[in-house]
């Protein structure tokens, strides 16, 4: 009962869009233009607000000309050659070619043909041509101006949506690895693993999701006041990705170590199960919208922790993992808005390495023969 609420509050937006821009774009097509019973105005409103949830304007944009061409070709074919399967075969043929020809993507093509069924099996020969095309584009045009200017999507809300799920994998993942090496199972650790490759998924639905809200607050006044909210975001997720290849590449060698027989240090897990934590906070201060001081400091915690791990005694894979904690956490660092050069400064300081020179830092960092 609960998420089933919860749902129906995730989706009370995208009806309350719905409803507005079927009564304005029946509304604008009746009473303004004169068309006595413009049906298809509604559906094509209803059609781009409903295919446009976290697409980018341009994808919607096409979504509306592909109605409006298929309308527009059913409508032109049924008054020359009349109706039939015949003629059903050659509206779409002609719809999926002229949307193919201008470069349209997949949102055109399947609009386009779908619309032109719609004409050819539903309507009648009666009327001009041009009205129902009249009707697609001014139903486009009103879901397209409520969606963007008149009612939008909160993008921070969007954003955090998405990006919800993909960071909860991420914490998931490495306290799982935590997890295995701590038990000394290869098993937890492979499945570790798994969860992390299933979380590109939802990471690439983040990226998404920050397209869309960017291009949402450029085009709608009324979130531009999200812009600075917003920014948080759109700045940390690329670095978000590359954290999450680095520790990948760190999770594999942490197998291996395991496989190997390789001496694990208690501290070595509780470094990754850190930066686990260092993630969830990320995820709840990015919620808040405060700045992640706690992210950092947990981070760092981490990168300390496997300083101590290094200095204990580690195989040759068990040093990849050290160094890939480090580089993860450089990552994670500049996700919370740290430059590159201050993110390496706090982390060279976080394993004691202030004051050493470059080549003894060299040296330190090479992995031990096991």
């Amino acid at each position: 009962m609960i998420a089933a609420l919860a749902r129906g509050r995730a989706g009370l937006m995208l009806a309350l869009q719905s409803g507005l821009a079927a009564g304005l774009a029946w509304f604008v097509a009746h009473d303004l233009f004169g068309r006595p019973m413009p049906f298809f105005a509604p559906i094509a409103a209803v059609i781009t607000l409903g295919s446009s949830v976290g697409q980018r304007l341009r994808r919607t944009s096409e979504l509306v000309i592909g109605v409006a061409v298929g309308i527009g070709l059913g409508d032109g074919i049924i008054l020359l050659i009349g109706t039939g399967p015949i003629q059903i075969g050659v509206i779409v043929l002609l719809a999926v070619l002229l949307a193919t020809a201008v470069g349209g993507g997949a949102p055109l093509i399947v609009q386009s043909a779908s619309s032109a069924v719609l004409v050819a099996t539903l309507t009648s020969t009666s009327g001009q041509p041009w009205t129902r095309f009249l009707d697609a584009l001014v139903g486009g045009g009103i879901g397209l101006a409520v969606m963007s200017v008149l009612l939008p999507l909160n993008p921070l809300t969007v954003v955090s949506r998405a990006a919800d799920p993909a960071l909860r994998a991420f914490t998931a993942g490495l306290h799982d690895v935590a997890r295995g090496l701590t038990a000394g199972d290869p098993a937890v650790v492979q499945g570790a693993l798994e969860r992390l490759r299933a979380a590109e998924g939802t990471f690439a639905a983040f990226r998404t999701a920050i397209d869309a809200a960017r291009e949402n607050v450029a085009f709608a006044p009324a979130r531009w006041r999200s812009r600075g909210a917003l920014a948080q975001y759109v700045e940390g997720a690329d670095q978000l990705t590359y954290a999450l290849r680095n520790v990948r590449v760190m999770v594999r060698r942490a197998q291996t170590a395991l496989n190997d027989q390789e001496p694990v240090p208690d501290v070595l897990p509780a470094s990754i199960q850190h930066l686990g934590d260092a993630v969830d906070l990320l995820r709840q201060e990015w919620d808040r919208g405060v700045e992640p001081l706690a992210t950092r400091e947990r981070a760092l915690r981490a990168v300390a922790e496997s300083g101590r791990a290094y200095a204990e005694g580690v195989g040759y894979s068990g040093g990849v993992v050290v160094a890939q904690v480090r580089t993860a956490v450089a990552d994670l660092l500049r996700a919370t808005g740290i430059e590159y050069a201050e993110a390496t400064r706090l982390v060279r300081d976080a394993i004691g390495w202030r004051g050493r020179p470059h080549g003894a830092r060299k040296r330190q960092i090479r992995p031990r023969q096991s």
